[in-house]
């Protein structure tokens, strides 16, 4: 920092003390411009919150965004294209109902009509995938972009309208020990960042008009969405409609115990007290029992042995839900190659590579 910027920072420190601890008046800046000021702090916090609070809208679930952040990271960081999505409820709860319906058999009503039913589930989550893909592009991507450019943007004019504030009233309440030239030169500064100031809250004030189409957009997700769900439950709505009305014309069937089966308890003599049936026995085999020698695992028998580089014992079964994940069994020894964030290691094992969270493992030998 050269001598000439010291001495202002120097500058603004003590006119900073003065006013903070001493009373010091400043100088005050007029109403219209703390108005606008006023108006454009609170559009300012109502975008951010905008952003924050449609994401929650979209995905409800906070552990799975942050799971999905992460991931999303990841997939930046090795390259791909292609990075998960949000595990929608609807496609969760699709999956589950078509697998049991699946291995109830889909010839049974019930089997049946859970494969229709999860099916459909699975297709609102595509729907719902949409809704997610649509919000983000013309929503909060505008959003987000006012929040990095224009927002951003007042900010810093109004922290240097801030800073040139105190440097001219410190060189103002020293007039006489300070050049005129010099305190002229703080005044002009500090009018031409006041109105530079003035100019950019001004804009992001009058680009509402975008600010409302963006709202629009969002409205017109949301019932493309709901008219596309509809649509998808109003299909759903009659299959079941035909499987009950099949349900209950179809007689229903008796139960019917299967005959008891009869037994022959022989000659007394040969009988130990229980009986046989007057089928054929299972069969059995008639080789003698060999006794199977014990013994004691030495430390060389022991698999996995510990060595130097770091590496993790798996505590609990972990099965990946999601591309890249690493799954394991209980007691498997995991080498550890990198840790991604405070909740995911990564690793290798058997030969492959992948990412997993780290309260399945109890770290062995750190990184």
């Amino acid at each position: 920092m050269s001598v000439a910027g010291f001495k202002k920072q120097f500058y603004k420190a003590s006119q900073m003390v003065s006013e903070k601890v001493g009373g010091a008046e400043g100088t005050k800046l007029d109403e219209d411009f703390k108005d606008l000021e006023k108006r454009a702090d609170v559009t300012s916090k109502a975008v951010v919150d905008l952003i924050s609070k449609t994401s929650e809208y979209l995905q409800p679930n906070p552990a799975s965004r942050a799971k999905l952040t992460m991931l999303n990271t990841v997939s930046k960081i090795r390259g791909q294209v292609k990075s998960p999505g949000y595990p929608q409820a609807e496609g969760l709860l699709g999956e589950s109902m078509a697998k049991f319906g699946r291995e109830m058999g889909e010839d049974t009503n019930f089997g049946g009509a859970l494969v229709d039913v999860g099916e459909s589930m699975k297709r609102l989550a595509e729907v719902k995938d949409s809704l997610d893909i649509d919000v983000k592009q013309n929503f909060i991507d505008p959003l987000q972009a006012v929040v990095d450019k224009d927002i951003k943007d007042i900010q810093y004019l109004l922290k240097k309208l801030e800073g040139r504030r105190l440097d001219y009233d410190y060189k103002k309440k020293r007039q006489g020990k300070i050049p005129d030239e010099e305190l002229r030169s703080a005044l002009e500064k500090f009018h031409e960042s006041k109105e530079m100031a003035e100019s950019s809250m001004h804009n992001l004030l009058e680009t509402d008009v975008e600010q409302v189409s963006q709202m629009a957009s969002l409205v017109e997700s949301q019932l493309q969405y709901h008219k596309q769900a509809v649509q998808v439950l109003e299909e759903l709505t009659d299959k079941l409609r035909d499987r009950v009305n099949e349900a209950q014309s179809r007689p229903r069937r008796e139960y019917t115990a299967k005959p008891k089966p009869s037994f022959d308890y022989g000659e007394p003599e040969h009988s130990n007290g229980g009986y046989s049936p007057t089928a054929n026995p299972p069969s059995y085999s008639s080789a003698p029992l060999v006794e199977v020698p014990s013994f004691h695992r030495t430390p060389s028998m022991k698999n996995n042995q510990h060595s130097s580089e770091p590496c993790a014992k798996a505590l609990y079964d972990f099965d990946p839900e999601n591309e890249g994940e690493l799954g394991f069994r209980e007691g498997d020894i995991i080498t550890l190659t990198n840790r991604i964030d405070e909740n995911w290691f990564e690793g290798t094992l058997h030969g492959q590579s992948g990412f997993f969270p780290n309260n399945y493992v109890e770290v062995v030998v750190p990184l």
